[in-house]
Formats: structure tokens, C-alpha cells, sequence
């Protein structure tokens, strides 16, 4: 299987937590987090206008601060993929 598991974040509840895959065939990190506000939504897309609006098959997620090492290593996992 390509689909890596990295981690999720500690200091959630198990059921509704940030999550960090790799998925070293595609080369890419597969990320679970929350859904931001509308306004936040909002803040995101009027800060990206040359892009447009967020598409319905793409998201914005939020992943906290903490969880950076995971996606790290995530990030490492699908690079070594690429050497191989």
C-alpha cells in the first residue's frame, strides 16, 4: 500500500483529530483537519483572487502549529519515495 501513516494530533479527542499521510506512490501528502469559519473561508479566498474561489472538489483546512514535525516527516517520506 502507498498510503503512509504518519500521525495525528495528541492533543485532540481521538475522534475529530488532524491527521498527516503520505502517499509515496502519488508523492503527496494526504491531510485531515478542520474546517475553518465562513469569515475564515472567507479571508482565505479574498486573499488568493488571481486564484478564484475554492473549488468544490478542493478545501481549506486548518492544521495546528504543533503538528508541523508530522508534516515534515510526511513531507520526507514521499521526497524518499521519489529516490527510489
Amino acid at each position: 500500500m502507498s498510503v503512509e501513516f504518519i500521525g495525528i494530533d495528541p492533543d485532540t479527542d481521538r475522534d475529530h483529530c488532524p491527521t498527516v499521510w503520505a502517499d509515496t506512490e502519488a508523492r503527496e501528502l494526504l491531510l485531515q483537519g478542520w474546517r475553518p469559519d465562513e469569515q475564515t473561508h472567507a479571508e482565505c479566498e479574498a486573499t488568493s483572487l488571481a486564484n478564484g474561489p475554492v473549488p468544490d472538489s478542493e478545501a481549506i483546512i486548518r492544521i495546528p502549529a504543533r503538528m508541523i514535525p508530522m508534516i515534515r516527516e510526511a513531507c520526507d517520506a514521499v521526497e524518499r519515495a521519489q529516490l527510489r
